[in-house]
């Protein structure tokens, strides 16, 4: 994907502050509670079943009063909504929306494909129909000019230009201008960018359900090397909080070690219980109708900068295939002019379909016959005799050139010898 492509989104589109503010912590903390339970029960499992939990009989928790369970269900719902403000605060420390971005491309090139065509859809056939206007326009300049210059090479160089020319008018089409500018009754602006609500609305809703969905940030916050020891650190400390404050609560100490361990094991659970809020999430965080709004404000010199550094990366390439194409096309009319290529007729075809129908076979016997006759040719094929034949024909061939080249000599110094004759006739005395 394009940087200049990627640097706009997370740049221009998006605040995470802002985005990340529209999350309510009391209704994160009301998702996450029932999840809290699992988590610790685990955690207990695996890191303090014989540490300071140990000294708490387990009757303690089957039968807390209920004035004592409201109290650890506000902790608990205290811890969660805290932990969120947190995060809301550190987001952009905690969250790489560039990588995130980044990482969905490289994971599934494909997307980036699927985002290319619902966005520049109507770009890339007009960029293939083009060639029908402009070419049709360009060859009737390129026929006055063979009216004038009469020679059958004004075909290939002429279907060189207008090769070129089509697509480089064509991507200038696509771009250009890039602010609505003014000519006579028309306004002119680049097609792309005259529909920029249409492309803000189908890239907006592509990056909101493909891209930039719920599960996808949480993933790239719990896994992304460049933040994960951010949000270790700050679940940490949030979480020994919690649990100290709980442990107290039983009038126990816990071991600062267990405590780090039982943190770090929480960070390691944790993916497995954020489920919970991928639907608020999305839907809280309103990413599509951010994106959208966001885009249709832009400039449009911001606006060009969408697409058309996917078509600047390839711009070359399509202008020379063009040239080479019309190129082609117009050696083609030129060995049609001068007679090297030929246009088989109407006849020469129906003649050709005859002849095939006439040695097909008509019969197993006759297909049998060909094969036999196919398989005797094979066998009798002699390869030395073969490579024998062309080199006595190759060595009779450079006998006769120097045979050639022998008489060329000859006829030359005889010539000499004549012209040196008829000098020294010249130079010596005339007899009286």
């Amino acid at each position: 994907m394009s940087d200049t492509m990627v640097t706009m989104v997370t740049t221009q589109l998006l605040s995470l502050k802002e985005v990340f503010g529209r999350l309510d912590p009391s209704k994160v903390a009301e998702l996450l509670s029932p999840e809290v339970v699992t988590l610790g029960q685990s955690i207990v499992d695996d890191v303090v079943p014989m540490q300071w939990m140990s000294s708490i009989p387990q009757s303690v928790f089957v039968e807390l009063p209920t004035q004592t369970k409201r109290l650890l269900e506000h902790m608990n719902t205290q811890f969660l909504s805290d932990f969120t403000i947190a995060m809301q605060g550190n987001i952009e420390s905690l969250f790489n929306v560039r990588d995130c971005v980044i990482d969905q491309m490289m994971m599934d090139r494909s997307k980036l494909g699927i985002l290319f065509r619902k966005c520049g859809q109507k770009e890339l056939d007009f960029l293939t129909n083009s060639g029908l206007w402009f070419g049709f326009l360009l060859g009737i300049i390129q026929m006055i000019v063979a009216l004038f210059w009469d020679n059958p090479w004004s075909l290939s160089i002429g279907g060189l230009i207008v090769g070129y020319a089509t697509n480089w008018l064509a991507l200038k089409w696509i771009f250009e201008p890039v602010e609505p500018t003014r000519f006579g009754p028309f306004v002119l602006q680049g097609q792309f960018l005259r529909r920029q609500k249409e492309v803000a609305a189908e890239f907006s809703t592509f990056f909101a359900n493909e891209i930039l969905t719920s599960e996808k940030m949480w993933n790239s916050i719990l896994t992304d090397p460049k933040t994960t020891p951010a949000f270790h650190k700050l679940f940490k400390d949030h979480f020994m909080k919690f649990a100290s404050a709980i442990a107290l609560g039983f009038k126990s100490f816990p071991n600062p070690e267990v405590m780090s361990m039982a943190a770090a094991k929480a960070v390691e659970k944790l993916p497995n219980h954020v489920h919970v809020l991928h639907s608020y999430v999305d839907q809280q965080l309103g990413l599509r109708e951010t994106l959208r709004v966001k885009m249709e404000q832009m400039t449009s010199a911001q606006f060009e900068r969408v697409l058309h550094p996917i078509f600047e990366e390839d711009e070359l390439t399509l202008i020379l295939a063009g040239a080479i194409l019309g190129l082609i096309a117009g050696l083609i009319q030129q060995g049609l002019t001068t007679g090297y290529l030929t246009i088989p007729t109407w006849g020469d075809i129906k003649a050709g379909v005859k002849n095939m129908k006439d040695n097909m076979p008509s019969s197993w016997e006759d297909v049998q016959a060909l094969l036999l006759r196919w398989k005797t040719s094979v066998m009798e094929f002699d390869l030395k005799q073969v490579v024998s034949r062309r080199f006595q024909k190759m060595k009779s061939r450079v006998r006769a050139l120097l045979h050639r080249v022998s008489n060329l000599k000859s006829k030359s110094s005889s010539r000499e010898e004549e012209d040196g004759g008829d000098t020294s006739n010249a130079l010596s005395p005339k007899e009286p």
